[in-house]
């Protein structure tokens, strides 16, 4: 995602322009692998300003394209790229606001809202019907599945790399799924099959999703959980369980998440996700995202590469103990317990 800084206009330019996504075809007949299931190989692009929940103010799932222009002038991805737009090289490289981790220069969200059969879609959440995630307690109340930034890591311990959260060490990252997330950048996804296997690479932390065809399920947890596939006509259809405890993110251990890939066209997988998780939702939820064929392969997400954060992390822990102060409390909410670790 490196551009030339004269490019912003030009870049906001096109953002501003509805994207023409694919929808599915009438009668459509997917390409077959050798070995005669449906093809679902390539590269794609989960890349969207729809999110996985109702945005604020539409008023149903799928959406007009007059209540679209309103989503997408009111998104905050949008409103950015106007403001940066307006800057000159010297003051977009500048940066130098405070509160803002990137500028928009760096962020690659996607152009437009997704469009499923050729439909605009406020959320991907297709049920409950609120297009909201159904919870079993307010993440007020003390069970909520995900957390904020701040709830990750700002009351973590601070006395040695592993204390610190998953993403932030670069172990982890829920984006590659399951389920699949769109994100504000690193949104490509490789697909790759054999007989016996589905890999699935994303570029967050360049997670490799290791899918067995036809297999039972294991006992031991695993990172992203247990993935096993069977094809159903064109669809392939993938559950996943025994969850890492640790990995976090909207599934508890016991969960689990049912995902369909499908080719809607030649230039699109429909992509489905169910998750049936009585310990944090009181019901099962349901979305759907398109996967739009790339031409560019997954971007190198080099985690490490230059990081100093963790030692200023620890750095600072030490300079707190210096002071006589005490590390924060660590939320067990990955978990869902209730209690807090000193």
């Amino acid at each position: 995602m490196k551009f030339s800084s004269v490019l912003m206009p030009v870049l906001f330019a096109l953002a501003t322009v509805p994207m023409a996504l694919a929808q599915a075809t009438p009668n459509y007949a997917p390409p077959k692998t050798s070995w005669g299931v449906p093809d679902l190989q390539g590269y794609f692009s989960k890349a969207s300003l729809t999110t996985l929940t109702r945005a604020p103010g539409a008023t149903s799932l799928i959406v007009s394209q007059e209540e679209r222009d309103k989503l997408f002038n009111r998104n905050i991805y949008t409103r950015v790229a106007k403001e940066e737009a307006a800057l000159s090289p010297a003051e977009l490289l500048k940066d130098a606001n405070p509160d803002r981790a990137y500028n928009r220069f760096w962020m690659d969200p996607g152009a437009d809202l997704g469009k499923i059969n050729g439909q605009y879609r406020s959320s991907w959440i297709v049920e409950p019907a609120d297009g909201q995630i159904p919870f079993l307690k307010k993440p007020e109340e003390g069970i909520s599945a995900l957390a904020s930034v701040d709830e990750e890591y700002a009351d973590l311990p601070s006395n040695n790399p592993e204390e610190r959260g998953n993403g932030e060490r670069c172990v982890y990252h829920s984006s590659g799924g399951p389920p699949l997330q769109n994100q504000m950048y690193n949104n490509i996804v490789q697909v790759v099959q054999s007989p016996s296997h589905v890999m699935i690479l994303t570029e967050q932390i360049h997670e490799a999703r290791i899918i067995q065809i036809g297999a039972t399920h294991g006992v031991v947890p695993k990172w992203g959980g247990d993935s096993i596939g069977r094809y159903e006509g064109n669809t392939l259809v993938v559950e996943t369980t025994n969850f890492e405890p640790r990995q976090g993110g909207m599934i508890s251990p016991k969960g689990k998440i049912t995902e369909r890939f499908t080719r809607a066209n030649d230039g699109q997988l429909l992509y489905e996700f169910a998750i049936d998780d009585p310990s944090r939702y009181a019901q099962v939820w349901k979305a759907e995202m398109p996967l739009n064929v790339s031409e560019q392969p997954p971007y190198e997400y080099a985690c490490h590469e230059g990081n100093y954060s963790m030692f200023n992390t620890l750095s600072g822990a030490r300079a707190f103990e210096r002071e006589g102060k005490k590390n924060g409390k660590r939320k067990a909410i990955f978990a869902g317990v209730a209690e807090a670790k000193e």
